[in-house]
């Protein structure tokens, strides 16, 4: 069974939005964020997005090159795009509609053959598949800023979720990534 797996970056005080205000900044040796980049892609042969980072992705990516192979990734995964409010012909970049039942068909996402599912930003569809256990892994880029106002990562979470921490990953320019599993779950591999 194929992980989901959510990759964000967020602040010190859990803010993930207005990430062109405070990223950028972070990543002085960019050959690190390259580097990382470069080794978890190939662990991701589909992406997961909700509509609003969808669009945002989808109005920079498709005409973005580089020499690492990351453009060329993210161009060419599929992309599943959960939204009530796109219409089909609306999709493109390589994007499917969810037109069902969001948790019904990421469950089914996940039942395929393949590597591993990767979500980025989305905030409003991972609270919905946090309510439905159906986030394997966080990995958290935590970023040496407060932000102070701004879109927590996990603002709509109303019931209080335990997670085990299973991996660190420290950076030079002080962001470290850390990653998490639920607790008590057992994660299929």
């Amino acid at each position: 069974m194929r992980k989901l797996i959510v990759e964000n970056k967020v602040t010190l005080d859990g803010v993930f939005d207005k990430q062109a205000e405070w990223q950028m900044q972070f990543w002085e040796d960019p050959d690190e964020l390259v580097r990382y980049s470069k080794d978890h892609i190939t662990e991701f042969d589909a992406l997961l997005l909700g509509r609003v980072t969808y669009q945002g992705l989808a109005a920079v990516w498709p005409s973005m090159t580089d020499d690492v192979g990351y453009a060329d990734w993210i161009n060419s995964v599929p992309k599943h795009v959960a939204s009530t409010t796109l219409d089909t012909d609306e999709m493109e970049w390589n994007a499917r509609l969810i037109t069902g039942n969001v948790t019904d068909e990421v469950a089914a996402l996940k039942r395929e053959d393949g590597r591993d599912i990767l979500m980025v930003g989305s905030g409003e569809l991972l609270e919905t598949l946090m309510q439905q256990d159906l986030v394997d892994e966080y990995r958290l880029m935590v970023h040496p800023v407060v932000q102070g106002s701004g879109k927590l990562l996990f603002e709509g979470t109303n019931e209080p979720t335990t997670m085990s921490l299973v991996d660190t990953e420290t950076f030079s320019s002080g962001v470290v990534v850390l990653t998490y599993e639920p607790a008590g779950e057992e994660n299929d591999e």
